[in-house]
């Protein structure tokens, strides 16, 4: 079967795509930022001899100026946390992509059993509530960012093997995957050949989108107090400002910084999941057939069905109260 779709190609095709090309720097930006943390932050905030004094206010020495609690340099913490938040979010988003295509697609096609199987168990994952479970884990487990990974994966793949199944009960009845299963084919054969080719760009797609959403999980349990204590994250440098009282000696920046690499980061993701989406289904535009619809609506327009309204409208509502029926 010929392949669809080539990395080269596929990359070439974001980069050429608006929000694929600013997307794609972002990522590498901060990629760049995560494997160069110790040349570009000019202290090791995990060093306790290169602390200053508490509370410093920005300066050409301490750019975001120092933590109130600790006296780290807070531009050090935030290059460094930029490690923690990729980690994260790229090592959970292939996680869930290789689980959740896996189970997907032995629902979809390894049969009846496997297929009952699966759902069940998606079923009643998806009803499990996340939150509390996940604390009750790090308490029993430990609070480490593997045990983190872990269960952002153990409940993040039964969405994508929905989607996945669903997609390959339509690839199944193709004339090539029936071709292959005349010819002798194993299922095993037939699954990882032909069948994983056919909704790779949906697991690229996921991959990304993701990648964005879990950044912002792990921010929210790190905030909470439930990271790892000895890792740097943006979600710990929250929690730290909220617990160090930015806010009410007006060190404001102490917030800024970690909220701002969260959104940055989240919005490189998306951008590249949305590009990569225009580019697997170019039929599907932002610009769709809605969008077209109130860019034509002009004020002109709004008004007519205002005045249509009020000659059909009110003198109904009047008779039927004159009638008594309102």
């Amino acid at each position: 079967m010929k392949r669809v779709h080539r990395s080269p190609n596929l990359l070439q095709k974001v980069w050429q795509h608006p929000q694929g090309k600013l997307g794609l720097v972002l990522v590498c930006l901060l990629v760049i930022t995560a494997l160069a943390a110790p040349l570009i932050a000019p202290f090791d905030p995990y060093d306790v001899t290169q602390r200053a004094e508490k509370g410093l206010s920005p300066s050409l020495t301490h750019l975001l100026g120092t933590s109130i609690s600790t006296g780290q340099d807070i531009f050090s913490m935030l290059v460094y946390g930029t490690r923690v938040s990729l980690l994260v979010g790229v090592v959970t988003g292939l996680s869930t992509m290789f689980l959740g295509a896996f189970m997907g697609i032995l629902a979809g096609y390894g049969g009846r059993l496997w297929d009952t199987l699966i759902m069940r168990v998606v079923d009643v994952m998806l009803v499990i509530p996340t939150l509390p479970l996940t604390i009750v884990l790090t308490n029993l487990f430990g609070k480490s960012y593997g045990m983190i990974i872990f269960i952002f994966t153990i409940f993040g793949w039964v969405g994508l093997a929905r989607v996945i199944r669903s997609q390959v009960l339509v690839l199944k009845n193709s004339n090539y995957i029936k071709a292959a299963q005349l010819a002798g084919a194993s299922k095993l054969y037939v699954m990882f050949q032909h069948i994983l080719p056919g909704v790779s760009h949906l697991l690229i797609m996921s991959t990304a989108l993701t990648s964005a959403g879990i950044m912002v999980a792990e921010a929210g349990l790190s905030f909470l107090g439930l990271g790892d204590p000895t890792a740097i994250s943006w979600g710990k440098m929250l929690a730290e400002a909220q617990s160090g009282g930015a806010l009410l000696f007006g060190h404001w920046w102490w917030i800024m910084a970690p909220g701002i690499g969260i959104f940055i980061s989240v919005f490189a993701f998306m951008r590249v999941g949305l590009a990569l989406e225009e580019v697997f289904n170019p039929r599907m535009k932002r610009s769709g057939a809605l969008i077209r619809l109130f860019k034509s609506m002009n004020s002109s327009y709004i008004q007519q069905i205002f005045d249509d309204m009020e000659e059909r409208g009110i003198p109904q509502i009047e008779d039927a109260m004159e009638r008594g029926t309102v």
